[in-house]
């Protein structure tokens, strides 16, 4: 248990400021951004495609 006493070791190197890492990022970024965009559209697509084939054409 912990008596709020001890002290903790903090690594600070473990965020690392190249300029050169940070294109790869966004670039992974505004890719995995444009998948989920095609995947709520693809969702939003059979959703409403769904609800076409169950809508009661007989009113």
């Amino acid at each position: 248990m912990s008596t709020g006493k001890e002290q903790l070791d903090v690594e600070d190197d473990l965020v690392e400021a190249d300029d050169d890492g940070e294109a790869p990022v966004a670039e992974v970024a505004k890719t995995n951004l444009s998948k989920r965009r095609t995947i709520d559209n693809l969702l939003e697509e059979r959703r409403l495609q769904k609800q076409l084939a169950d809508y009661d054409f007989d009113l």
